[in-house]
């Protein structure tokens, strides 16, 4: 047997470009949504959720966060209300799907626009909303008959999906073109969409069975499987665990087995699918050779016998192997290999001379009188019916990761093999599996198969994800107005920071940053610094904290409030200047305000022409609103305290008006 990939068969290139904008918005801004799913596949989905690019429904959902127009593309009515919500918009819509928008958007009010494809398809939504004009979705050419029979507007005008099958649609076109041949047709099939469809059909039409693999939800993938169908076996899953341990019965020898997958399918998905078919092939001719094995064995004069479970007792032990007694004239060994699945440990520690062992025969070799025997195939029987009872009760348990194999990690638990994909490792994409070598890891077992000697398969990332849900259960329960954490800014916006606490992100607005003037929050922090914030409020339902990063302890007013009275006369530095005053600053963080009547004793037409930012001046404090904290401050007051000149003073010996004359 052999598998074979179809020749063009994932992701398209406009879901590609959108996964990669989508990345590199997550990467610059630190959390982005998009509006809808981005592409309709689960595991791909997970992904994307995992580094902070979150599907939403409605643009108002994103609380002002940039926006990511998903490939499917939106109306035109959509699209504009998340640029009012978001200051960040970015069009991820496929260049294809683009284009018909601009058809749609061509056709006249006076027309009419006919759409083939699901009415109930996200893109389909969105090209009937760049249209002003009437416009009908249909799937056949009956469909388009009974809208042309309804005497539509003229111009007509119909295009097509992009993920539609190419085949229906020329049979469409060719009809539509016969009958009525004032439409105006434009095949807009994808051509990704084309060749990948056709060669599905053809791989399809050699293979014994064919695996299609993709998102249930995915339109273009559920069309890849229907023509599938048309032509041999097919196998529709999304991913390498759904796929049965019997998938290869009933198939010959020589079967070819095809796999092709939808537009919204990563390529490490379509790896895990070919690899997981390369392993179960591999296990099948395990599986026969074992068999002819048994059948050529004289089992009359061999009381051991391949399969047989024995019970084994320690003779010796070296570094390489143990030497074992099992009652018959064959001496047993068990290898180190066959000992343990943990390649780092030492046989002396795992049997000592005397033990009784459960071991079970692998392979009897009557010409030099010897039987080799595995421990470890025993232990992982035993090992496989407690993971089946973890699996039951949804437990999670700890293992150590003991290698990094081809598509994930290899963990040993009781002495049993469990596989973890790279997918549920909680590594991300692009990331290192070997920097788990080694390590004691917590994961949940998601699968446990006892055919062909057992296959177990785990997550650490669904482990995780319980944690991190308690642990946010848990924060909502015990969360305080006042409480203090010490967290890291995960991002920045115009409107203040996002901070990490742990289980949830936390907002603190751009004026609770510091207790002094602030003009962009990247002015006071970086991301990745670590910051202490208070509590200022939150919202259960809505998951949402406000934090404050300034500390009652530090407040400024206290200290002006104790070193400052009203009268006092002080000098204060100029730190902006509007149309009705300047503000000064009197200490860091307290600034007053020097109303434009206070400047001077002179009317002041332009506060530029007296006052510059920067300027040090001597004012007075003429009032102080301690419930406000708010300071008003004099320059003019300083004048008209100021004594008169000699010369405006009268003489002591003047004659007063009331000494006459």
């Amino acid at each position: 047997m052999k598998t074979v990939i179809a020749e063009h068969a994932g992701f398209c290139p406009g879901v590609k470009r959108a996964i990669e904008l989508a990345e590199k918005s997550a990467e610059k801004y630190g959390e982005v949504f998009t509006l809808g799913e981005l592409i309709h596949n689960e595991r791909a989905l997970e992904r994307l959720e995992e580094n902070g690019i979150h599907a939403v429904k409605n643009a108002e959902d994103a609380n002002g966060k940039p926006l990511i127009i998903r490939s499917h593309g939106v109306p035109k009515s959509t699209e504009e209300r998340a640029r009012a919500e978001s200051e960040t918009v970015v069009d991820a819509t496929c260049p294809f799907v683009k284009e018909i928008h601009k058809i749609a958007a061509g056709v006249p009010k006076n027309g009419s626009l006919i759409v083939i494809g699901d009415s109930a398809h996200p893109e389909i939504i969105g090209i009937i909303g760049n249209a002003e004009c009437r416009a009908f979705t249909a799937k056949t050419i009956d469909d388009v008959c009974g809208i042309m029979e309804q005497d539509p507007p003229e111009p007509a005008v119909m295009v097509v999906q992009t993920t539609f099958d190419s085949g229906i649609f020329s049979e469409i076109a060719k009809a539509v073109t016969e009958k009525y041949p004032r439409v105006e047709i434009h095949n807009t099939v994808c051509t990704a969409s084309k060749m990948r469809q056709e060669s599905a059909r053809r791989l399809a039409k050699r293979a014994a069975l064919m695996i299609v693999v993709g998102g249930r939800s995915s339109s273009n993938t559920r069309k890849l499987a229907a023509i599938c169908e048309g032509c041999t076996k097919t196998l529709f899953v999304t991913c390498a665990e759904e796929i049965p341990p019997q998938v290869l019965n009933g198939l010959q020898s020589d079967a070819v087995i095809g796999i092709t997958a939808g537009a919204s399918t990563p390529a490490y998905t379509i790896k895990e699918v070919h690899d997981k078919m390369n392993e179960e092939i591999t296990k099948n001719n395990e599986i026969e050779e074992d068999f002819a094995s048994l059948l050529e064995q004289d089992q009359s004069f061999n009381r051991l016998y391949n399969g047989k479970r024995v019970k084994a007792t320690v003779v010796s032990v070296s570094k390489k192997e143990a030497v074992v007694e099992v009652g018959a004239k064959q001496t047993g060994y068990i290898v180190r290999e066959e000992l343990t699945n943990d390649p780092t440990a030492d046989i002396e520690d795992i049997v000592k001379v005397g033990d009784v062992i459960d071991a079970i025969v692998i392979k009897v070799d009557d010409s030099v009188g010897t039987a080799a025997l595995s421990k470890k195939r025993v232990d992982a029987q035993i090992g496989l019916e407690k993971l089946e009872a973890v699996k039951e009760a949804g437990e999670t348990i700890e293992g150590k990761v003991s290698q990094i194999v081809k598509g994930g990690v290899i963990v040993i638990y009781e002495n049993a093999r469990v596989f973890i994909p790279a997918s549920h490792t909680g590594v991300p994409r692009g990331g290192k599996l070997e920097t788990l070598q080694g390590k004691t890891v917590k994961f949940k077992i998601i699968e446990v198969s006892n055919e062909r000697g057992g296959r177990v398969v785990g997550s650490i990332r669904q482990a995780n994800r319980e944690v991190r849900e308690a642990d946010r259960a848990k924060f909502w329960e015990s969360i305080e107005v006042g409480q203090k954490f010490e967290g890291e800014v995960r991002s920045i916006e115009n409107y203040g920071v996002f901070v990490d606490i742990g289980p949830v992100d936390g907002l603190v607005h751009t004026a609770d940053l510091t207790w002094n003037r602030v003009g962009h929050p990247k002015d006071i922090v970086k991301v990745g610094d670590k910051i202490n914030v208070i509590v200022k409020s939150f919202d259960p339902e809505k998951k949402r904290v406000s934090l404050s990063a300034k500390d009652p302890e530090d407040n400024p007013w206290t200290k002006f409030v104790a070193e400052y009275a009203k009268d006092d006369v002080i000098k204060a530095t100029i730190v902006s200047i509007t149309e009705f005053g300047a503000f000064a600053q009197i200490i860091p963080g307290v600034d007053g305000l020097i109303h434009i009547s206070q400047i001077s004793t002179e009317r002041v037409a332009d506060i530029n022409t007296v006052l510059k930012v920067g300027d040090v001046v001597d004012v007075k404090i003429i009032d102080i609103d301690d419930e406000k904290n708010r300071v008003s401050l004099s320059i003019k007051a300083l004048s008209e305290d100021a004594p008169k000149s000699e010369e405006d003073a009268p003489a002591e010996d003047a004659p007063s008006a009331e000494d006459g004359e």
